[in-house]
């Protein structure tokens, strides 16, 4: 795992858990190591065993944005565009 990867790992896992939120992936550019001090970061999750609502979504992509001082793109496994969906996976790394 990528040092970057690492150190975000080391600080939303217990919010990502907390959450209810059972995988997580990194993608994109952290996922590639061809981020910049401007990149977003690219986060996918997955919840079981309680409904997660939009305002779930947003309230914990605002909260890592807080933990992580980065903008975040917080989706959820299910909501992957099918054309972007192969491409998206295949660079995917687990962090949960």
């Amino acid at each position: 795992m990528r040092k970057a990867i690492a150190q975000i790992k080391k600080k939303i896992e217990k919010p990502l858990r907390d959450a209810g939120v059972v995988r997580a992936g990194i993608f994109g550019s952290y996922a590639r190591g061809e981020q910049t001090k401007n990149s977003d970061i690219d986060i996918l999750i997955e919840v079981k065993g309680r409904k997660f609502s939009l305002l779930d979504l947003v309230g914990l992509e605002n909260k890592i944005h807080k933990i992580l001082k980065k903008k975040i793109d917080l989706l959820t496994y299910g909501a992957i565009n099918k054309y972007l969906k192969e491409r998206i996976l295949s660079e995917e790394v687990q962090i949960l």
